[in-house]
């Protein structure tokens, strides 16, 4: 059996619980009557400080543990089967949608680092809710972009991220105790940069990423953005090839959809490595040197 939040029970419903795990018996109308039970009963509960109601009664809370513990998923990739299962979008219809798994790996990336960071209240936790709200908002802006240009697939880019924030801010617990003086939106945005920064170095390799560099220094800027045409992106990139050729050690398809979505990608990684700076505005990013 799967008893979940276990603090909303009621005190005799719980007293009952633990009869059965004690004494192997119930008790109905004051007459006990025992089992011969051979059963596994699982209970789980929000971290501490969500419990604004209810308790576990002392004798059942020493019966099976003092300490509620918050179980994460073991891996990423284990993260994003439950966060794509758990989600529930629609991926066909009239405007498909078509994810990179590397904006997957980004987006599971962001929770598992809110769940290292030092400003973060860790005893609060960062629920699997908080990777599906950001995944359900990075499609929708995807499909969105794809209603409007009328490009199929939709696929979504880095630039898609900036409407994290509407489903982000309010769903982490910010650690009051910490000398910290950040705002959620700044730890946000730090989260972003490291997991597109994790993510990033496991599928491009740094070489070629300085020469890259050094063409942006001479005076190159890319304008990108979430309402962009796909097609426009191999003209931008005329001046810095090297993006171009970075963005198919990352997918080798041809789709300018797919393209544009890896084009963006390197460019972010670039950011995230200190190589190129950026500036954002109203949707769009600029890179530069």
């Amino acid at each position: 059996f799967a008893m979940n939040e276990l603090p909303e029970l009621d005190e005799l419903v719980q007293v009952g619980l633990f009869n059965i795990l004690e004494e192997r018996d119930v008790q109905i109308r004051g007459y006990p009557i025992q089992f011969d039970l051979d059963i596994f009963i699982a209970f789980s509960a929000n971290p501490s400080t969500y419990n604004r109601s209810g308790k576990v009664i002392p004798q059942l809370k020493d019966r099976i543990g003092s300490i509620v513990q918050t179980h994460y998923p073991r891996d990423r990739a284990l993260g994003i089967e439950i966060m794509q299962q758990e989600a529930a979008v629609e991926l066909e219809g009239d405007y498909p949608v078509q994810v990179p798994y590397f904006m997957a790996e980004i987006i599971e990336e962001i929770t598992e680092q809110a769940r290292r960071s030092k400003y973060i209240d860790q005893a609060s936790g960062v629920s699997a809710r908080f990777s599906l709200a950001n995944y359900r908002a990075m499609i929708a802006s995807a499909r969105q972009r794809a209603i409007v240009l009328g490009e199929t697939p939709a696929v979504p880019r880095i630039s898609d991220l900036g409407h994290l924030y509407a489903t982000s801010l309010g769903k982490l617990e910010l650690d009051l105790m910490g000398s910290h003086q950040m705002t959620e939106s700044q730890i946000l945005d730090s989260l972003i940069a490291s997991s597109v920064k994790q993510v990033f170095e496991q599928y491009v390799d740094s070489y070629g990423l300085d020469e890259i560099s050094k063409i942006f220094a001479a005076g190159v800027r890319i304008e990108v953005g979430d309402m962009l045409p796909s097609s426009t992106y191999a003209e931008r990139l005329g001046a810095v090839p090297g993006i171009w050729e970075k963005a198919f050690e990352v997918n080798a398809a041809e789709s300018e959809v797919v393209r544009a979505s890896c084009v963006e990608f390197v460019l972010a990684g670039l950011h995230a490595l200190d190589h190129i700076s950026r500036a954002t505005s109203a949707g769009k990013i600029e890179y530069e040197i």
